[in-house]
């Protein structure tokens, strides 16, 4: 599962980010978020440019949203990068695809 397009409502709870086995990017935000859509090309071109097939969760966060409160999100977007349910990365308002593809390298590796 390469880069994903659009944020999701959640499907995912905590438990199941802590159990996942192997790499998971976690990125909340929300589609109409100006902040989202300007960091979507830098995203997608560090998931082309690592040839990674990590799965990569886009999870439509907000207000009461379980999920994102578990991993205290406050600005988005937000990407969590899990390598077995463990946090090993956090970007947050990434500003090039470098410390992504950085980030996507350390859980992989």
């Amino acid at each position: 599962m390469p880069y994903t397009a659009t944020f999701t409502p959640e499907t995912l709870t905590r438990a199941e980010a802590d159990a996942a086995r192997g790499p998971l990017v976690l990125e909340f935000g929300a589609n109409w978020c100006q902040h989202c859509q300007g960091a979507q090309p830098h995203v997608r071109a560090a998931f082309e440019q690592a040839g990674a097939q990590t799965p990569h969760v886009k999870v439509e966060d907000g207000k009461g949203r379980p999920l994102g409160r578990s991993f205290d999100v406050k600005l988005w977007p937000t990407l969590v990068f899990l390598k077995d349910g463990q946090e090993l990365a956090r970007l947050v308002r990434p500003q090039d695809a470098a410390q992504i593809a950085q980030a996507l390298e350390r859980i992989c590796a």
